[in-house]
């Protein structure tokens, strides 16, 4: 076999190169087997053979050729038909059952016609008389091993194609994907089993209906362009995505299509850039891409909504926002902004536990969408706060209605784990184009009216103003100068002293901050604590405070002074930290602080507001010894059953109860039955406010065991209050004298209520 016949047949079988693939063997000389009883004629031939370059064996008869075959491959024979014993005829009629490859050329002296026929009937290729011309012979064996070889190349070329067609029909049957052909007008004229799988349909089902039976309306015009496509050749491959319906109703799938154009030429072959009538239909492969596409929108929703609601988050309320606003700008109309904050969420998500919060959320989600129209967008943008867009209003009084709306709808109680929960919202609103060009101006604002209604009773709405931006601004601006004061140091902590009621001395020391503003002098707390709780700067001045008061209460030790009381008042802020007992514990230690002479401060309030924490934090500072105090007792809550859960060493009487007392035949209930429960649980007592020595009086003969105010000393400086203690040293034990006193607050005046 030449060269380029090998490289021809490797070629075609190249793909069927396997387990299925026939075995290619390298070309051979063919080994010719003569057979004649005449000893002269097998010689003479087999001596022209060899001059040719042929292998040749020889046989005397029709046994010694059956034998030789049954052991040597022969390619072709040399058989006369007329031999003693067996006969031509019989190794003929063998070769044909036996070995059917084997060539056969008959060469005898029969003469006559029918011997000849019969002959080649029984499978010879050829017949040859006796006497023959030598070349007559030699081309006779040229033409029959030329026609041999050709049968050997086509029956391997037929046996690549079938083993190949096995192949791509189990590729194509076993395949993931769907693999389908369309005709030139849609209709499918082949599909795989795939189909049974993924659609529910069987092929019998899906051949000759047209593609557009099975794909979704929605998807239809994507599918049209890649199935109706009529340009050939590469420029025809297609991909598309589209959604396939499946049988009896089951849920949709995404698919993959990469479809090629047929086109058939006048030969019958592919052929690139034909006429379109040549065009003969489309065939495909369709990988189901659902899970990923379901992936992809399950992360397409994350990225835009809320999880816990699923209401849209703020980066799609931004998005909506924006369009609404360039929608009303082109078409001159208005639109509103809400920002919706709940009220008190955190007391009901503390109190009731995180899963009642996050129950309580998806409630109020629910009923807030109940009140809205269908073109609005309710956003979740925080823990507790929500945004809404309501586009195309006539006017405010749109937004009224919706806004009283959703107050009204949420009056109604939640039940939230067997307790009834009732919710308000404070909602600020922005208009546009009013108040404001552009979306970040128009959440902003209404974030600014939110926060006024807030500062102003809750559970209501209000409109951006330009009193509520100067107002707004001025916030801003105190944050910002918080933020200097921290920084410059134009804080100080001013000390407050305590009067044991039992020897009538300084027995404690409460820290209180003031700001000395260079501009504006001393800022009273409560014109820049609540800017600092709501910006987080507590946080910074808390700790500040803490470690300047211990500080200073190391120097009041280290003079002597190792009777002294140290409170210092903690926020609400500060006792959520998770470091909060680490700061306290770190103050101690940094300043060899003995824990029994720092008391912390905590409101009713605070407390509340995480009881469970609050009494863990505690109990781990009590163990150092740490005191608390519950400050201004008797305003906050009504349950008094915290009292034996908190490790708890002082109460202390707001100065609001105090300042009832105006006379000593006063009948302040309050007062006296704090005092009274007081001594009950063993805590100590501290009255604050006392301002007159009839309030003084009241609260001696009640048994009150400490008090605080203006009458026995004024906040004041570190310096002044270590004068104060120098003097009380200097002096005896003491006893209140009857004169008229008003303020005591300088170290100086001292000596005007102390007796010896």
């Amino acid at each position: 076999m030449a060269d380029s016949d090998s490289l021809f047949e490797a070629n075609l079988c190249s793909d069927t190169i396997g387990q299925d693939a026939p075995e290619l063997t390298e070309a051979h000389e063919p080994l010719i087997l003569i057979v004649d009883d005449d000893p002269g004629m097998r010689q003479s031939t087999l001596d022209l053979l060899s001059v040719q370059g042929y292998n040749c064996q020889l046989a005397s008869g029709g046994n010694e050729a059956l034998e030789i075959l049954s052991q040597l491959k022969i390619d072709l024979i040399l058989l006369d038909l007329n031999m003693p014993g067996t006969n031509g005829q019989y190794v003929l009629e063998q070769v044909s059952n036996k070995y059917p490859d084997t060539n056969v050329i008959i060469v005898s002296g029969e003469t006559t016609f029918d011997n000849a026929t019969n002959a080649l009937r029984q499978g010879a290729d050829d017949f040859i008389r006796k006497p023959y011309a030598s070349d007559e012979l030699i081309k006779i064996i040229h033409n029959v091993l030329d026609k041999r070889n050709l049968q050997q190349k086509v029956a391997r070329m037929h046996q690549c194609l079938r083993a190949s067609e096995q192949r791509y029909r189990f590729i194509v049957s076993n395949s993931p994907d769907i693999i389908y052909m369309l005709d030139q007008k849609g209709h499918f004229i082949f599909i795989n089993e795939r189909a049974t799988t993924l659609l529910g349909y069987t092929p019998d089902k899906i051949i000759g209906r047209h593609y557009s039976k099975f794909v979704h309306p929605d998807d239809l015009e994507k599918a049209k362009f890649a199935f109706d496509e009529r340009r050939t050749g590469m420029r025809s491959s297609q991909s598309v995505e589209f959604r396939l319906l499946c049988y009896d109703n089951k849920p949709i799938r995404y698919f993959e299509s990469h479809t090629i154009t047929i086109e058939l030429n006048a030969m019958g072959i592919y052929e690139e850039g034909t006429a379109l009538e040549n065009f003969f239909g489309t065939y495909g492969v369709a990988r189901d891409i659902t899970e990923r596409k379901r992936a992809e929108e399950v992360i397409n929703f994350q990225l835009y909504h809320d999880l816990l609601t699923k209401l849209p988050n703020r980066a799609l309320f931004r998005d909506r926002l924006q369009l609404a606003v360039s929608r009303s700008r082109r078409n001159q109309s208005q639109l509103a902004v809400m920002y919706l904050d709940m009220d008190r969420f955190k007391v009901i998500n503390d109190s009731l536990g995180h899963l009642a919060g996050d129950q309580l959320l998806q409630t109020v989600s629910s009923s807030l969408q109940d009140c809205l129209r269908d073109s609005d967008t309710l956003a979740r943008v925080g823990g507790d706060e929500f945004n809404l867009l309501l586009p195309d209003i006539l006017g405010r009084d749109d937004v009224c209605r919706i806004a009283e709306k959703i107050i009204h709808k949420l009056r109604e109680p939640i039940v939230l784990d067997g307790y009834e929960v009732v919710v308000s919202f404070s909602i600020g609103i922005s208009m546009f184009p009013g108040d404001g060009e552009d979306i970040d101006q128009l959440i902003k604002h209404a974030d600014m009216a939110m926060y006024h209604i807030k500062g102003h009773g809750k559970n209501g709405y209000e409109f951006f103003s330009d009193n509520i931006k100067s107002l707004y601004q001025q916030h801003i601006s105190l944050e910002q100068e918080i933020r200097r004061g921290l920084n410059e140091e134009q804080f100080e902590v001013y000390y407050q002293p305590q009067i044991s009621m039992v020897d009538n001395r300084i027995c404690g020391m409460e820290a209180l901050i003031r700001w000395n503003h260079p501009d504006k002098g001393l800022v009273p707390p409560a014109e820049f604590i609540p800017v600092s709780e709501e910006s987080g700067l507590i946080i910074e001045i808390g700790s500040w405070v803490l470690n300047t008061a211990c500080a200073e209460l190391r120097q009041w030790i280290d003079a002597g002074y190792e009777d002294i009381t140290l409170a210092v008042n903690i926020s609400a802020t500060q006792l959520r930290q998770p470091t909060f007992e680490e700061i306290v514990i770190q103050a101690l230690n940094q300043y060899q602080l003995p824990g029994e002479q720092l008391e912390l401060e905590i409101t009713e309030n605070v407390l509340m507001q995480d009881i469970e924490q609050a009494v863990s934090k505690l109990q781990s500072l009590a163990k150092y010894g740490v005191r608390v105090a519950v400050d201004d007792f008797g305003i906050g809550y009504s349950s008094l059953s915290y009292l034996q859960t908190l490790p708890l060493h002082t109460l202390k009487i707001d100065r609001s109860f105090i300042n009832e007392i105006q006379t000593s035949k006063s009948k302040n209930t309050i007062v006296t039955a704090v005092i009274a429960m007081s001594h009950g649980l063993g805590l100590d007592v501290v009255a604050e406010g006392v301002e007159t020595e009839v309030q003084l009086n009241y609260l001696k003969q009640l048994g009150c065991h400490k008090t605080q105010g203006f009458l026995l000393g004024s906040p004041t400086t570190s310096v002044n209050a270590r004068k104060l203690l120098e003097e009380q040293r200097n002096l005896c034990p003491i006893t209140f004298k009857s004169a008229n006193v008003t303020n005591i607050a300088p170290a100086i005046k001292i000596q005007k209520f102390l007796d010896i």
